[in-house]
């Protein structure tokens, strides 16, 4: 590749699982002639190929959860533990996406152990060096990631609808900056991940600590200025704290 190429970074998962369920309201699926459900991977190409002629990238590259087991789960047990079993309808289009994106000559990324999120994290770190990615993806967590030459297209409702973020536009639209997202996340959990957080921090309050204090390791410094309820909430959590942090950073 030379230098100043457009590389999109698709969350796989995360455009898969929101085909599913935005086809999936009437109970009607597509199949195959082999009986194979397709109503995901349908609805996954609309989503993809309404990205292209949006974006207009030079090289694609999709990646993938390898299952439900991660280094997190191993660190925290009850991580995404509140989370169903995939619906049976969808479990076979996991095999089949990969072929239809591999028909694209598009490489499907994926290690075991490590979710999509990762894989985009270091890939994304690695080409931003030289050249522009986008990040394609319905995860806010991906957010930690905007970074120079590197932007975030958050997918919303409907076809052809995103919430595009880079260096520039952030602030203005977070309050916060791109690499305070863990400590967000840290403070206010995260019900979809099944984190707990600090409890009694929302994210009003979770932004205007770090507003003011920058990180969790500058709030921790200046515990003696926060108000009496804030210090016991946060003494109360420290541990789960501390481990959310951790755990949230997206790279391989």
């Amino acid at each position: 590749m030379t230098k100043q190429q457009k590389i999109l970074l698709v969350d796989g998962m995360a455009l898969l699982f929101r085909g599913f369920y935005a086809t999936a309201l009437s109970g009607h699926y597509r199949y195959t002639k082999d009986g194979v459900p397709t109503n995901a991977v349908y609805q996954f190409l609309r989503y993809f190929l309404d990205a292209l002629h949006r974006f207009e990238p030079t090289h694609v590259i999709c990646c993938w959860d390898m299952g439900s087991k991660t280094f997190r789960t191993e660190l925290f047990p009850d991580y995404k533990a509140n989370r169903s079993e995939p619906p049976e309808e969808l479990v076979p289009q996991f095999e089949l996406i990969k072929e239809v994106t591999s028909a694209f000559s598009i490489p499907n990324v994926g290690q075991d152990l490590y979710e999509a999120d990762d894989c985009i994290g270091s890939l994304a770190g690695q080409f931003s060096v030289d050249h522009d990615v986008l990040i394609l993806t319905g995860d806010q967590d991906m957010l930690q990631l905007v970074d120079t030459g590197i932007t975030v297209a958050i997918m919303k409702k409907g076809i052809g609808n995103y919430d595009v973020f880079n260096n520039e536009t952030f602030y203005d639209k977070k309050g916060i900056h791109p690499q305070q997202i863990i400590d967000l996340k840290g403070l206010m959990g995260d019900a979809s991940d099944n984190y707990p957080g600090v409890k009694g921090i929302g994210e009003k309050t979770a932004l205007k600590l770090l507003q003011e204090y920058g990180t969790i390791d500058s709030l921790l410094a200046n515990m003696e200025y926060l108000s009496h309820g804030s210090q016991n909430k946060i003494k109360d959590n420290l541990e789960m704290l501390h481990f959310i942090a951790k755990t949230r950073r997206n790279q391989v």
